[in-house]
């Protein structure tokens, strides 16, 4: 059986996602939040992780754990775009209309996730 056409736009967007935690690191390491340890080891399994899924997405034997990989990665996602909410600085010059918009879009992305089990 083959996967949904849409199913393979999410899997492409994470992958490229994840690609791009490789090459342009400087988007990411100035969004994170300075409490968190260790920013370009954080950047890295990011990246990993958004490939990972993405490609683990495509195969039935693995969709579950996509799934649910991708719904806590976006849970945990969701402490940097508050976090790039609470200054001028933090926002990495993006507006702060943008970075609001961000917030719903992550609950549709996890829910646009959560359809494929």
């Amino acid at each position: 059986m083959s996967n949904p056409w849409h199913l393979y736009v999410m899997a492409a967007l994470y992958i490229m996602a994840g690609i791009l935690h490789f090459l342009k690191p400087k988007i990411y390491l100035r969004i994170m939040p300075r409490y968190l340890p260790n920013h370009k080891l954080l950047v890295a399994l990011s990246g990993v992780a958004e490939i990972v899924l993405g490609i683990t997405l495509l195969f039935e034997s693995t969709r579950a754990f996509a799934v649910y990989g991708i719904i806590a990665m976006l849970l945990v996602f969701l402490l940097v775009h508050f976090h790039m909410l609470s200054g001028e600085k933090e926002s990495a010059g993006f507006p702060k209309w943008l970075l609001i918009l961000r917030l719903p879009l992550q609950f549709i992305l996890i829910a646009w996730a959560y359809w494929y089990l």
